[in-house]
This record gives structure tokens, C-alpha cells and sequence, in this order.
């Protein structure tokens, strides 16, 4: 295929969002989560413009949380743009948008009828010519591609049956291959422990931020359960031939008595920005400072991250850029 999947840094036309609706999904946390996601939208129209999808009945108080966004109305179940959203691909000078299966991530969260075909939508929209990649099911959130022609994802996700059952290890590389316009897949062995709900996707613990450059979350307690698994990560970029550029602090919150970890690295790539999920205090400041030393180029953008974490995801998860 000559179309292939660019590289997060490469220049966007827009970001694609989608606000917030499934009170069950957040647990009493809807408010905070439409302030999450209002607070990113408004973030990343500094530097690139927005297409803010709700619900129908719920643009008038999307547009009015962001009133810089192009505000549109389809049917949703949930705002995880990144997984949901079309994957959009580029060459010979036009633009596809890539249309996976969505599962609802290994059929944990249903109703998916919708966000299946949030992609669809997306491609009418735009305008966008639309490849359909089925029977595979692939999230956005599982990925991150070097524009050298290498994927990078996680044995965790991808190699999980509840994805791509009928296929094993090296039928998912040929659908890589094929679909993102790749030659090499990267597999590194763990995502986040406590990533149960997209069992370990990539954009938690690897980002493909320059040629040859990987953004790698780790974290210097010896003792955290992430440790020893992150590390082994850093090994196998490290024997792909990336220049490891370590994110060495891994936050946490706790919101309604529940833990979550937020972890920097998963952020958005605006044009000229960073967007980056934090906490309060000292580890909050120290995540921003790390990625802004890792990106100097970019202008790094901190927000609460909490909130998202505790819905499962972060500022990455629910944006979707859409390159020119």
C-alpha cells in the first residue's frame, strides 16, 4: 500500500476530541472528566485547530466548556478518540483514513456500537477516503510509529487474544505491515501493569517523539511494580537501534479511594506543543520538566492528569490527530 501512518510529530491539520457522555464508564467522575477534556481541548487550540464530536443533545454544552472548537453531534458511547478515532494515513500526495475493528477493547466495555463506527463518521466528515482493515482489530493506543518505517507496540495488547484471536504473532506483524505501511514491527514485552482496561497499550510507556528518538516511561523507585518490566522495555529499544530518552517519574493518584498512575508520556504532540498529564507537587513538576528537557523544541503544556487516569486512559487516549 502506498499510503503509510506518519509520525505524531509530523505537521496536523487538526486534533480530533470527543466529549465525554458514559456515566458509568466514570464512576461519579463525569463533571470532572468534561473539565478534563474541556482543559486539553482548550489546551491544544493554541497551537492547532479542534474537532470536538458530543452526543447528540450534548454540543451546546461542549461548545460552551469550548468555545474555540468546531463543535459537531454523532451518536458516541464514550470520548477514547485515540482508539476509536480513524487512523490517518498519507502518500502520493492524498490522505486515507484507516477504519480498524473496535471491540470495545477485548469486549470489556459495552455498549462499542457507536465508537465501531466513530471511524466512519470521522472519514464523512473530513472528507477522508476510508480503508477498511477488516476482520483486524486494532486501537489507536496500542501504536506509535517512527516515520522510518517501524511500529512499535506492546506482546501485552496485541498478542492478547481477546484482540485477534485467529492470529498469532506473526499474522498480527503481516496486518501491520499491510494496513499502517510499515516494514518492522518493534515488540516490547509490558505496557503498565495496572493497565487492565486496553491491556497495556504502548502510548503508556513508549512515544516516537523525532527520528530515531523514544520517549521510554520509567521510574526510579526500585521498588515500584512497574520497575523491573519498564526496564526491560528500555532493552529491547535499546536493541532496536532508538536513541532512549527515559521519562523517569511515574505519579499517582487516588480518586474516590481508588489508585490510579499517571504517566506522563502519555500525551499529545500538538503543532509546536506538548500536551502532558500531571499531578499535583513536586512529581507533577518534576514529569512536566523531564518532557520538556526531552522536547525541547516543543512547548510542554502540563494538565491534570488525574481524572483522566482514573477513567483509564490520558491526555493521548482521547485525542486523535489528523496530519495534513
Amino acid at each position: 500500500m502506498s499510503l503509510a501512518m506518519p509520525p505524531e510529530w509530523a505537521a496536523h491539520e487538526r486534533c480530533v476530541v470527543a466529549w465525554p457522555c458514559r456515566a458509568d464508564m466514570w464512576r461519579g467522575q463525569l463533571p470532572a472528566a468534561k473539565a478534563a477534556h474541556a482543559a486539553v481541548v482548550n489546551a491544544i487550540v493554541a497551537f492547532e485547530p479542534v474537532l470536538l464530536v458530543a452526543n447528540p443533545g450534548d454540543g451546546h454544552e461542549a461548545a460552551s466548556a469550548c468555545p474555540a472548537a468546531d463543535v459537531v453531534e454523532w451518536p458516541i458511547d464514550d470520548s477514547w478518540a485515540r482508539d476509536i478515532g480513524a487512523i490517518v494515513l498519507t502518500g502520493d500526495g492524498r490522505r486515507a483514513g484507516l477504519n480498524p475493528v473496535f471491540n470495545g477493547w477485548g469486549e470489556k466495555f459495552q455498549p462499542y456500537a457507536e465508537d465501531a463506527r466513530f471511524a466512519v463518521r470521522m472519514c464523512e466528515h473530513l472528507g477522508l477516503d476510508r480503508v477498511d482493515a477488516f476482520p483486524f482489530v486494532l486501537e489507536g493506543g496500542a501504536i506509535t510509529v517512527d516515520g522510518a518505517g517501524t511500529v512499535i507496540t506492546t506482546e501485552q495488547c496485541l498478542l492478547n487474544p481477546n484482540r485477534n484471536p485467529g492470529l498469532d504473532r506473526a499474522g498480527i506483524e503481516a496486518e501491520l505491515r499491510r494496513w499502517l505501511g510499515v516494514e518492522r514491527v518493534v515488540w516490547l514485552p509490558y505496557g503498565l501493569i495496572d493497565d487492565d482496561d486496553t491491556d497495556g497499550h504502548v502510548d503508556n510507556v513508549a512515544l516516537c517523539v523525532r527520528p530515531g528518538v523514544v520517549l521510554a516511561q520509567t521510574t526510579t523507585d526500585r521498588t515500584h511494580a512497574d520497575h523491573d518490566r519498564l526496564q526491560a522495555n528500555i532493552e529491547v529499544l535499546d536493541e532496536a537501534g532508538y536513541e532512549v530518552v527515559e521519562i523517569d517519574v511515574l505519579p499517582e493518584v487516588v480518586i474516590d479511594g481508588e489508585r490510579a498512575v499517571v504517566p506522563p508520556l502519555n500525551l499529545y504532540l500538538a503543532n509546536g506543543a506538548a500536551i502532558v498529564p500531571v499531578v499535583d507537587g513536586p512529581e507533577g513538576d518534576a514529569a512536566l520538566a523531564a518532557v520538556r528537557a526531552a522536547l525541547p523544541d516543543r512547548e510542554a503544556v502540563g494538565l491534570p492528569g488525574g481524572v483522566l487516569a482514573y477513567g483509564g486512559g490520558g491526555v493521548h487516549c482521547i485525542t486523535q490527530q489528523v496530519p495534513r
